[in-house]
């Protein structure tokens, strides 16, 4: 997006954005926003006092347990609705356009389009930790209000062996490019990757740990068996298979996901993701930063440790340094693309109010293999 041919003021968290009404309807995003020391100090007293009381250790280890009821309940009340299409994938990720370029170092500048992101992305516009379904209505997926089918494909990703997976009897076993999403959702980044890409030989896995989720992605009229597999599956159980063998996929997508896992669960997670990566394939990432308008928002009483917290609807939400994504992707032997942060200044223009949002974008790629 081009920037504003003049700045707006930035004023602390929270403050009514005063300026020509008419030019907030002109202008509601600004990217790359410089913080002030003021905005820094006020963000990181907002995160120490609402951090100042924890949840007590049996109400945590009652989240972790019913983490699956609690994401299968949210995609059981919005459906669809709660996300629009990430249509920006291709902007930020070129490795998924048709035209892919998996060599870019990724160093561009950001242009999201203001059509195409949800200020609900990630669960953006939440209060005290339950949100908003202001955007329902500009979802674009054309999904099927059916009743969930059985996901006899789930079914059949659980009976898949290694030794098949050896002989090459797998899921887009014949694809030339395959792609994983984690925390698929309802779909809204896997099909406008089906939708944007005709590679024949492209192929696209999704997996959640939502059941429910995984259902209305089967019901889409978009998906085709021929060029997507989706499955459900567990990232925190290292015994829940894959449907694909080791060194086979050349994308992974991250995209708000590893926020929601248990911080401590983080690393076994991204290491055995790297397993899945040939050599010089890439995980890609986009997920919140620490300060985001999401953790200053929340109350005491809903921390359940350093920068991890509960919504009001039991899923829970990590907020990211750069230097903690960076130690999770070189633990697991890959080596850093790019690992940069992204804060947006948001208007809500019918409210004129000021939105300070802090993302994380990062690839990483796994060391090709050395030639003899």
């Amino acid at each position: 997006m081009a920037a504003p041919r003049e700045a707006p003021e930035q004023r602390p968290f929270g403050r009514r954005f005063l300026t020509d009404p008419a030019r907030l309807f002109q202008h509601n995003a600004w990217d790359n926003v410089e913080w002030s020391e003021e905005q820094e100090a006020s963000a990181r007293n907002k995160v120490q006092e609402n951090s100042s009381q924890l949840l007590p250790q049996d109400k945590q280890e009652e989240y972790e347990v019913n983490a699956k009821r609690y994401w299968d309940d949210f995609y059981k009340i919005h459906e669809n609705g709660f996300f629009k299409d990430r249509h920006w994938l291709f902007t930020e990720f070129p490795e998924l356009a048709p035209n892919r370029n998996p060599s870019q170092n990724g160093d561009s500048v950001h242009e999201f389009g203001n059509k195409e992101e949800s200020n609900n992305e990630g669960r953006g516009s939440c209060e005290n930790g339950y949100c908003s379904l202001e955007t329902r209505a500009e979802n674009q997926l054309n999904m099927i209000k059916s009743t969930p089918k059985v996901c006899t494909e789930v079914l059949a990703t659980q009976n898949y062996s290694k030794l098949n997976q050896r002989d090459g009897d797998y899921p887009g076993s014949s694809a030339s490019y395959r792609v994983l999403e984690v925390g698929c959702g309802a779909g809204n980044t896997v099909f406008p990757i089906l939708q944007t890409n005709n590679d024949p030989g492209l192929f696209v896995y999704c997996c959640d740990f939502s059941t429910t989720a995984v259902d209305l992605v089967q019901s889409n009229a978009e998906y085709d068996s021929s060029r997507c597999f989706a499955f459900v599956h567990d990232l925190c159980n290292d015994q829940s298979p894959f449907p694909m063998p080791d060194e086979s996929l050349d994308i992974v997508i991250l995209i708000f996901v590893l926020s929601a896992i248990l911080p401590e669960k983080m690393q076994c997670i991204v290491s055995r993701l790297s397993r899945l990566l040939k050599p010089g394939g890439m995980i890609l990432l986009r997920d919140y930063g620490r300060y985001d308008l999401a953790q200053l928002r929340f109350k005491k009483g809903q921390c359940l440790s350093d920068n991890f917290y509960v919504r009001g609807d039991g899923t829970r939400v990590y907020f990211f340094t750069q230097d903690e994504l960076n130690d999770l992707f070189t633990t697991a032997g890959l080596e850093k693309i790019q690992n940069l942060v992204d804060r947006r200044l948001q208007v809500n223009r019918g409210k004129q109010m000021t939105m300070y949002r802090v993302w994380i974008q990062c690839k990483y790629r796994k060391p090709s293999a050395p030639q003899l």
